[in-house]
């Protein structure tokens, strides 16, 4: 199937969402039992973290941690907003710098000024968007980024999902003092297929949409260990505690250029694999056997790969063995742990 298929579904009583590009499954979000990132809470500060420059706070989820903060002490409170998936046994990661986003807008309370993506390159577009920008926000101190989904989309949708932002920030920000409480939930799957595919799409919301388009044999491949990489070679995406391990193996191809195809092929799509698996943290590759000189090459795929990702991803070097190492934000729970 040609073109871009959203499917919005359910497994069991959890939401679920999936995007398919020409028959592809490009990205998938799942509900959890988990705070969902973009929670916003009122926390109570209770010790500082010493050496780490940090803050343990209390939620109504159970306690979190903060980074970057100075100058403050037990009791007080502090309005924060979850940036990802805790580690078994650790705290929730949140970050004092709140957000509020949508489809259209970003508000950012502290942040003044108006900026629009720098996707959007046509001038004419840029001061259509900052006029309307204008007329919905008032001069103070939140700020607004337009985000590049805003090129050719209705004017009156823009305006209207900025007002819906600034008005939500306004109400949250004011309510800073009292007891731990949320404030506000991170968004589900469905609303968050709304807010992050924004391309033109075809959407299949009826129930039964994951089976009707493979997308429940898809989960059940990612299940497995190896991702065939066509022909012989393949590549093993193995999590561990510490990290997750992805060997490049070029199976029974014994060409001078084996390797190098391999490698190649495996960068350009774990992403893509990382992505729907939901893993992050530290990942360390093993590419296949190829000279030195080709490392630049992977390299540039390798890079070119993880700036069509959606997940921040930053490429860290080679080790002296020869190692590709990756740090990428935990923003989804892994598969193993959601189809449980």
């Amino acid at each position: 199937m040609k073109g871009r298929l959203i499917a919005l579904d359910h497994i069991g009583d959890r939401e679920a969402a999936a995007l398919m590009v020409d028959g592809v499954v490009e990205d998938l979000f799942f509900d959890t039992d988990q705070p969902a990132p973009g929670t916003i809470y009122r926390a109570i500060v209770e010790r500082p973290m010493k050496g780490q420059g940090g803050m343990f706070l209390r939620t109504p989820d159970g306690s979190a941690f903060v980074r970057q903060v100075k100058g403050l002490s037990p009791g007080q409170t502090l309005l924060v907003q979850v940036t990802g998936y805790a580690e078994p046994g650790k705290a929730i990661p949140v970050t004092h710098k709140v957000l509020f986003k949508s489809r259209y807008a970003i508000v950012t309370p502290d942040a003044p000024g108006i900026n629009v993506s720098r996707r959007i390159k046509d001038e004419d577009a840029r001061e259509e968007l900052l006029a309307v920008a204008h007329d919905i926000m008032d001069e103070g101190d939140f700020g607004l980024i337009l985000r590049s989904s805003c090129e050719g989309a209705d004017a009156g949708e823009i305006s209207d999902d900025i007002a819906a932002m600034a008005d939500l920030a306004a109400k949250v920000m004011a309510d800073a003092t009292g007891d731990a409480e949320t404030l506000t939930l991170g968004d589900g799957p469905h609303l968050l297929a709304w807010r992050e595919w924004t391309d033109k799409a075809e959407i299949d919301s009826t129930d039964g949409s994951f089976d009707r388009h493979g997308i429940l044999d898809v989960l059940d491949g990612l299940k497995a260990r190896d991702v065939p990489l066509g022909g012989p070679a393949s590549m093993a995406i193995e999590p561990t505690r510490a990290l997750v391990a992805v060997d490049v193996n070029t199976g029974g191809d014994t060409s001078p250029a084996a390797g190098l195809k391999a490698n190649l092929a495996a960068v350009k799509d774990l992403p893509r694999q990382l992505r729907l698996r939901g893993l992050g943290g530290q990942i360390v590759i093993d590419p296949a056997p190829t000279a030195k000189k080709d490392r630049r090459q992977i390299e540039s795929a390798l890079r070119a790969a993880l700036k069509r990702d959606s997940v921040e991803t930053v490429f860290v070097g080679w080790t002296p063995l020869g190692h590709i190492e990756l740090q990428r934000k935990r923003d989804r729970l892994s598969l193993s742990e959601v189809l449980i």
